[in-house]
């Protein structure tokens, strides 16, 4: 079992940056795919981005990149999204969410699922 925690949500200006960290407790991330989801209340949850453990390779939704970025500190056990030139389109709840397998991708099977961190970006 994996237990995901999200943190640094907030409320931030149009612009801004936020760096969302989701700490693993349970086993060591070194072999786990990696990802970060959102939800907007009455919209289905989104993609964000997604890293592999075998290469770090990543996987980003189009209207983020450029914009954020996702990485991932094994030793730590966690992951981070940094935020940069957020929009009020980002606004949402972020989800960590980890998958038993190499590629973390917006179709893979994910496993674990964090509760979210609430992101609000003001205009």
């Amino acid at each position: 079992q994996v237990q995901l925690v999200e943190s640094g949500g907030g409320l931030v200006q149009a612009g801004g940056s936020l760096r969302l960290s989701c700490a693993a407790s349970g086993r060591t991330i070194g072999r786990i795919a990696m990802a970060w989801f959102r939800q907007v209340p009455g919209q289905e949850r989104e993609f964000v981005a997604g890293i592999s453990w075998r290469d770090s390779s990543s996987y980003y939704e189009d209207s983020v990149k450029g914009r954020f970025t996702i990485s991932r500190d094994n030793i730590k056990n966690t992951v981070y999204l940094q935020m940069n030139s957020l929009k009020p389109d980002d606004t949402a709840v972020y989800y960590c969410a980890a998958a038993n397998t190499v590629i973390a991708g917006p179709k893979t099977m994910y496993n674990y699922w964090g509760q979210g961190t609430r992101v609000t970006v003001s205009s």
